[in-house]
């Protein structure tokens, strides 16, 4: 697959580390704490697979954890982690930031195994989901834990997503543009409408969001309409995958069928 038919998510992920402040690290920090159902990282070594922004390295890193390998395909993301070790972990030996592939096996086999691998809205982005997982699963020794988010499959909806997605990534940029402006509007109509259904106060549907990861809405929107590669998968087919791979589930968060990344946290048997 060529980069014409590859979002550049790096580009949204820069404008995103504009608005970054303490609380949304904060929240980030906590989620990660919730989800692995730790108080810290010490001792323990951690890799990011496609990590994006640099958040939750930066997260890991704050938590106390003994190594953290930050590597992601798209150069632009790697630079926005590069900036966040800069900001906040510049002296860190302990931190590596480079450019790479989950889908490299040359690469990965100099990476060994890690106590912690983590890869959240990554691998269904790669255009090979199913080798991805299986790469991914072979970085996590014995005892240790995966945690890992996939976008949930739907009947009709995933189809039709895949296909705005794929024309997004092939537009000129004046068709992108109508497509971002089409579905934003639609995404803040449709959000507005469910807080006057419920009696919902729509700025604190705003904070409630932050307090998700830390994350942004308007740039989680752009990451979805154009997020292509895309694919996505039921949550029963995760769980066969890793079972059969000798991991047991230990925590899980699901989108109840709806659109959105299930969230799954293995240990390696």
């Amino acid at each position: 697959m060529n980069n014409r038919e590859r979002f550049k998510f790096g580009k949204n992920w820069k404008h995103f580390l504009s608005v970054l402040n303490n609380g949304r690290i904060n929240e980030a920090q906590l989620s990660l704490q919730e989800m692995l159902q730790v108080e810290n990282l010490q001792d323990k070594t951690f890799l990011d697979i496609g990590s994006g922004s640099g958040l939750f390295s930066l997260c890991a890193a704050r938590l106390g954890a003994l190594k953290v390998h930050s590597f992601d395909f798209d150069q632009q993301s790697v630079a926005c982690t590069a900036e966040l070790k800069r900001r906040y972990f510049d002296n860190s030996q302990n931190w590596i930031v480079e450019s790479g592939s989950v889908l490299d096996a040359g690469y990965l086999s100099k990476l060994g195994q890690w106590d912690v691998v983590y890869s959240w809205g990554v691998l269904h982005h790669t255009g090979a989901m199913w080798q991805a997982l299986e790469n991914t699963a072979m970085l996590v020794r014995k005892g240790g834990k995966l945690y890992i988010a996939i976008y949930n499959k739907q009947k009709f909806m995933t189809p039709v997503w895949t296909k705005i997605k794929k024309a997004y990534v092939k537009s000129n940029v004046l068709f992108r543009f109508l497509i971002l402006v089409f579905f934003i509007f639609y995404f803040i109509l449709r959000g507005l409408l469910m807080d006057l259904a419920t009696l919902r106060n729509p700025l604190k549907r705003y904070t409630q969001y932050a307090r998700q990861r830390g994350m942004h809405m308007f740039y989680d929107w752009i990451d979805w309409i154009g997020g292509y590669p895309f694919e996505a998968v039921k949550p029963e087919e995760i769980f066969d995958f890793f079972r059969k791979r000798g991991f047991i589930l230990d925590k899980l968060k699901t989108q109840f069928g709806s659109s959105g990344c299930n969230e799954f946290v293995f240990h390696k048997g």
